[in-house]
Parts: C-alpha cells; structure tokens; sequence
C-alpha cells in the first residue's frame, strides 16, 4: 500500500463514497423488512451493518477485480485519476440520498469512470461496458417477473396478513423475511463495495481484501448514521406491501444480484429491487403500486449515469490542463 499524500486522499474520499453508499441502500436491502413491521428501526440498520461489511470482506474480491481490472484498458488509472472517479460518484450519490432517490451508485461509477479514462485518451474496454449494459437492463424486468411468481407460490405457503392468520404463521413470516433482508443486505456489501474501492485498486493503492475490508466498514458506518432516509422512502412510498410480497421481494432481489455478483459483475440493488416490489404488486393488482414514485425513480437512473460521465470529463479534462492526473 502506496500511502504518498494522494493517496491518502484517494482513501478517504472512498471511505465518504462507501459511507454515502450505505445509507443509499438501506431502503434497497432492509426497507421491506421494515415496511412491514418486522423488525424496528434500529435493529434493522445495526443487522444491515454487520451483514453489509461481512458481504464486503468475503464476497466482493471477483466485482472489485472487474472494476479495477476491467473496464480501462492498460495498467489503469493514476491516483489523482482515480481521485476524480470517486469524488464525482460520492458528489452524485450524496445529492440523490438527500433528496430521497434511489439510484444507481454501479451506474453512476462505471460512467464516472469512462467519462475520466476518455479525457484522458485511455482505452475503455467496451466489451465489458456492453455486457454490464445488457445485465442492468435484463435485471429489473427479470427480477419483476420472478417477483410475481414469488409472489403467488408465497400465497400458498406464507399468510399475506395478519387476518386469518396464526400468530405462530406470522411471526415465522416475520422471520423469513429479516432473513432474507440480511442476505440482500450481506448481497449488497459484496456487490457494491466495489464502486468506491475498485479506484483504490485500479491505482494500485490497495489490495482486494484490504480495500474489501476498508470499504465494508464505511459502508456501515453509512447505514447506521445516515440509513432512515431510504429506508424509508422504499417502505412505504413505493407499494403497499404485505408479507408474502415483502418475502418476495427481497428474496428475488438478492438471488438476482448475488447471481451476477457470482460471475464477477454487478449490478443495481435498487433497480432489482424495484423490478421485484413492482412485480410483486401486479400480483397483487395495479393499485398495489404507486407507479407515480416509480416513474420518479426511473428518471433519476435516467440522469444518473450521463451526469456522472459528463462531470467526471469535464473534471478530468480541468485536471489535465494543469499537469495532474
């Protein structure tokens, strides 16, 4: 590990982009758990936490491997390079967190990242751009579609509500679905790290497990002191959820992710989500869903990732006039 002053820079600016990340995503990981009464405020950020830096530690070293090594052809990027990618990201993803958008943070990286790497004339490697392409937009319409068949085969096996229902049947609903959220949770820390940790790899600052380990410990940081926001907003703001949808939901989301995850990408924890809630709620019927804040979500995936590109170039190129990069 290279600790020049830049460098030390690089690592604390991945630390504040991990930190933003954990809170982006506690709505994705933990918000049906929540949404649904199964578990309280607390306890779910402190569960999202632990599980969000095991994920980060253990699983994340193939998704980091293909961020660092991956996309820019060649020996990569110099720190003050790498600098720019994750402070354009990390500027981004805090503005969506605050005003209560879930976006991509994956998508807003690799852009950032293409954005820097063409001011600087490097060569992207857009092979692995077109296969990440194809996987961001096949997952949310294959997460909708497994979301509403979870939903139905839950039917027959979960109670959708407390009426008619045992309270031994509930509490064992209850529990799947704190179950299921800390392995989207755990999901997420292998799947996301990445964004703010493949930089660091890339400029060869750190390691896979040292920048898995760094990085999971800002992403939980991230949960349990900025996390209620999105938490929130993806409870109760997107669709009216019951258990059995809730149970479907994340469950999906997580068997989505962790697949690519497992083949060395990565992909949107919120987009998978919100194709599975979205799929749920058909099940249910199309007054379930509140297609309103879904299509206001939508946009900002939309904006998300040519913002990250057009400000990571324009930052980059800046850069380059004075001799840094």
């Amino acid at each position: 590990m290279h600790l020049t002053p830049g460098a030390v820079l690089l690592v604390l600016v991945a630390l504040a982009f991990a930190w933003s990340m954990g809170a982006h995503y506690t709505g994705a990981c933990m918000g049906m758990p929540y949404g649904s009464g199964s578990i309280r405020l607390q306890p779910a950020l402190w569960l999202m936490a632990a599980m969000a830096l095991g994920g980060a530690v253990l699983g994340s070293h193939r998704v980091e491997a293909t961020v660092g090594r991956g996309i820019v052809a060649g020996p990569g990027m110099g720190v003050g390079a790498a600098l720019v990618v994750v402070a354009v990201a990390f500027l981004l993803t805090t503005v969506y967190t605050y005003r209560r958008i879930p976006t991509s943070t994956i998508q807003l990286l690799v852009f950032s990242l293409v954005g820097a790497a063409l001011a600087l004339g490097q060569r992207v490697d857009w092979g692995s751009i077109l296969r990440l392409a194809i996987l961001w937009a096949l997952a949310p319409p294959v997460a909708g579609l497994l979301g509403y068949a979870f939903t139905r085969l839950g039917d027959r096996v979960l109670p959708a509500s407390e009426k008619g229902a045992g309270a031994r049947a509930l509490r064992t609903a209850a529990t799947v679905l704190v179950v299921v959220g800390a392995a989207a949770s755990f999901t997420m820390g292998a799947n996301d790290v990445s964004n703010a940790t493949g930089p660091l790899i890339m400029s060869g600052v750190m390691g896979l497990w040292l920048a898995g380990a760094v990085g999971g410990i800002g992403l939980a940081v991230g949960v349990v002191t900025w996390g209620k926001p999105l938490l929130r907003t993806v409870a109760f703001d997107v669709v009216r959820v019951d258990l059995t949808m809730a149970s479907a939901a994340q469950g999906v989301q997580a068997l989505v992710v962790l697949v690519a995850v497992s083949l060395g990408y990565f992909t949107s924890m919120n987009q998978a989500l919100l194709g599975a809630m979205a799929g749920a709620g058909l099940a249910r019927g199309q007054d379930t869903v509140r297609w309103q804040t879904i299509a206001g979500i939508v946009r900002g995936w939309l904006v998300g990732p040519p913002s990250g590109f057009a400000l990571a170039f324009a930052a980059m190129l800046a850069l380059r006039s004075m001799g840094w990069s």
